[in-house]
Parts: C-alpha cells; sequence; structure tokens
C-alpha cells in the first residue's frame, strides 16, 4: 500500500471548525450582538453606562448562564460556547463582551466547580436568570501580585467581618453578587487567602466609585468597600484557605474569554477596515485597489486568524478535561497583542477620518488596551509561558 493511502481517510477537523449545534449558537448570537447592541454602541460608550434593557435580553437568550446546567434554570451549554458568545459580543462591542466573560467563565464557573450542594441551589438560578456577578480580587496593593491583598477576614462565630478595598472589579455597578476574596488568616501568607460569596445587601457592603476609562466605558469599573461586611460562614466558598486555588484556576479560564474578546474585537476592527477600503476612492479608484492596502489587510486577517487558533485551541482543550495553563496563557497573550496591533491598523487604513468618533475603529483601538492588562499583564503570561518551556512552576 502506498505511504500516501495509509493516512487517514478523513482528516481531523481544524481546530476553528464549529459543530452544527455551535454554528447555530454562534449565528444567533451575531445577529443578537449587531441588531440589539449595535446601534447602541456610541450612546453607551459616551455615556459610560450599559443599557439595562440590553443585560435583560443577556439574560433571556442565555447568555449568562451558558454552562449552568438546565436543573438551575442555565443553558447547559460548554465553556466552547462561552468563548464564541464572548467573541461575538466583542466584535460589536468589546465592553458587552466582558460583561458576559466575567459572569460565565470566572463567577459560574467557579461557582460550578467549588461549590457546595446549598450554594449552587441558592446563588446559581439567579445568575442563570436576574443576577449580574463580579470577580473582587484585585486591590491597589495587589494586582499582578494577587496574592499581597491587604483585605481581611476576622472570624466571628457564624459569620466573618471582612475590612478592606477592593480595585479595578468589573460589573460591579450592575453586580448582585460578588465573588471576593480576603485573606482570614494574613500569618499563613497566601494560605490564608478564602473566597466569599458576598451579596450587595450584606452590611458593611457597599460599591463605591466608577472608573472613567479610556476604553471599554460601557462596561462598569468599580472599587468595593468593606467595612466589617458580616459575611455568614456559609458564604465560603470551596474552604477557608483554599482562595488561593480558586482565584488562580478561574483565572486561567477567565484568559481563555479574554483572549475571545480580543480576537473579536480584532475581527470587528478587520471587518470595518474592509468595508471602508471597498468604498473610499482616492486617485480615480478605491483603496482596496492599492496594493499597499490589500498587503496590510491581508497581515491583519492572517494574525485574526492565527490567534483565533489559539484561542480556540486552549478552549478546546479545556473541554476535553486536559491541561491548558499554558495555552491560556498564549492565547491571552497574543490575542491582545493583535487586538491592539489590528485596531490600530484598521485608523489607518481610514486615514483621517479613522480618528474620529464617527467612525466605530476609534473606539475599537481604545478598547484594546486593555487586552494587554487585565486577568494577567501580558509579562505574566509571557512568565507563565517561560516557566512551562524551562520546567518550573
Amino acid at each position: 500500500m502506498p505511504a500516501s493511502a495509509q493516512q487517514t481517510e478523513i482528516p481531523p477537523q481544524p481546530l476553528t471548525a464549529l459543530t452544527e449545534e455551535e454554528k447555530l449558537f454562534q449565528t444567533t448570537v451575531r445577529q443578537f450582538a449587531r441588531e440589539q447592541i449595535g446601534p447602541h454602541v456610541r450612546e453607551m460608550d459616551e455615556a459610560g453606562i450599559f443599557r439595562k434593557d440590553i443585560i435583560r435580553q443577556f439574560f433571556e437568550l442565555g447568555l449568562m448562564g451558558i454552562e449552568i446546567p438546565e436543573e438551575y434554570g442555565g443553558s447547559g451549554g460548554s465553556f466552547f460556547q462561552c468563548i464564541l458568545a464572548v467573541e461575538e459580543l466583542s466584535a460589536v462591542d468589546p465592553s458587552a463582551g466582558v460583561i458576559a466573560d466575567v459572569q460565565n467563565t470566572i463567577v459560574n464557573n467557579a461557582i460550578l466547580k467549588w461549590a457546595n450542594a446549598a450554594q449552587k441551589t441558592k446563588y446559581l438560578p439567579r445568575l442563570a436568570t436576574d443576577t449580574v456577578a463580579s470577580y473582587a480580587l484585585s486591590e491597589a496593593g495587589s494586582g499582578s501580585d494577587a496574592f499581597a491583598l491587604a483585605t481581611r477576614a476576622v472570624d466571628a462565630g457564624d459569620h466573618f467581618l471582612l475590612t478592606g478595598r477592593k480595585l479595578w472589579i468589573t460589573n460591579a455597578a450592575e453586580s448582585g453578587l460578588f465573588l471576593l476574596f480576603a485573606n482570614a488568616d494574613p500569618d499563613a501568607g497566601y494560605r490564608g487567602i478564602t473566597a466569599f460569596l458576598i451579596e450587595r445587601e450584606f452590611p458593611g457592603f457597599q460599591v463605591g466609585k466608577k472608573e472613567d476609562k479610556l476604553g471599554i466605558r460601557a462596561s462598569s469599573t468599580c472599587e468595593l468597600i468593606l467595612d466589617n461586611c458580616r459575611v455568614p460562614k456559609e458564604n465560603v466558598i470551596g474552604a477557608v484557605g483554599k482562595g488561593y486555588k480558586i482565584a488562580i484556576e478561574t483565572l486561567n479560564e477567565g484568559r481563555i474569554a479574554i483572549g475571545a474578546q480580543m480576537i473579536g474585537l480584532a475581527r470587528g476592527a478587520l471587518d470595518h477596515a474592509v468595508a471602508y477600503a471597498r468604498e473610499r476612492k482616492q486617485f480615480g479608484k478605491i483603496i482596496g485597489e492599492f496594493q499597499g492596502v490589500q498587503f496590510q489587510l491581508a497581515v491583519m486577517a492572517t494574525e485574526v486568524e492565527a490567534a483565533r487558533l489559539l484561542v480556540y485551541n486552549a478552549a478546546r482543550l479545556r473541554d476535553a478535561g486536559l491541561p491548558f495553563q499554558t495555552e491560556a496563557a498564549m492565547a491571552k497573550y497574543y490575542s491582545s497583542e493583535i487586538a491592539e496591533k489590528v485596531a490600530s491598523k484598521a485608523i489607518e487604513v481610514h486615514g483621517g477620518v479613522g480618528i474620529t468618533k464617527d467612525y466605530p475603529v476609534e473606539k475599537l483601538y481604545r478598547d484594546a488596551k486593555i487586552g494587554r492588562i487585565y486577568e494577567g499583564t501580558s509579562n505574566i503570561q509571557l512568565l507563565t509561558i517561560a516557566k512551562k518551556l524551562l520546567g518550573g512552576k
């Protein structure tokens, strides 16, 4: 038998290949994003507020509880579907993408994996139907060094008293539930870090100042203030002292979703650039006929596809139950670099009008910058990748 005949008769599907169910889901989210979010993007960006009626539609479409099992009111979908949703929302408005990202890939996932039966029964139906959630780890002195957090949790019998401040908390203005980290045993260092489920109405808890940001302005980013916040012991998620493990594992998944946000953003910027290149005329012909513009668009498209392969691969690994930490770091690092680059090039294709607010590429360029910073800076991702290569922990 010739060597060529020994090859598998059906070549493996590329990582970008979607099942029919995934295609239908993708098409549904894409149509929703374009028709229901698109007309309001500029208005929300300028106001710095995401429309409540659109968030309600997120819940109605099942986009806030994609992996939550149907028994809790969720969609019973896959992590990969979460990634598709974040990508499609972000192609229209990255602010929309990050709202679904934090809800699905961080908070919901943490509760599904670490919460006890009573906590799941209490909170998952709310998260699937009407309650926005936030992930609260960062502090003024605790950014890349996430475990340097200063928020304290004091055991007070049947409850804990939490004191401290959290910064840069996504979704905080809209959230009714917060997955929040505090140290219950500072002498134990990071092994004292504990995760709590905090309801907005808990005594001593307050959502503070909302940040006035460069990009993803419609997505709220606020400080949280805890002044002897009373948290019942049954709201400890996982176990006392295990919060560091929850934080690490949930951030690994969240980084894949940020990768999806960035490829969605980059794809949106590329689409706008292509559309403009087809209509803008100079020297008697459309600029898309000039080789210089063609080459720019070709490079942009290639880089977006390469980033998509990394993101989809990491998501598929996660769904398969295989190790994905390094792949998540690669996906997050590369997609955030490409998003900023492609958004910048899209402005150049537009020329002078590209820096005006009359065209959406200006906003996408502003939105892209955060990708290299939140949920692990680019340097942290490179450190993770390098340690894997060199056999470190």
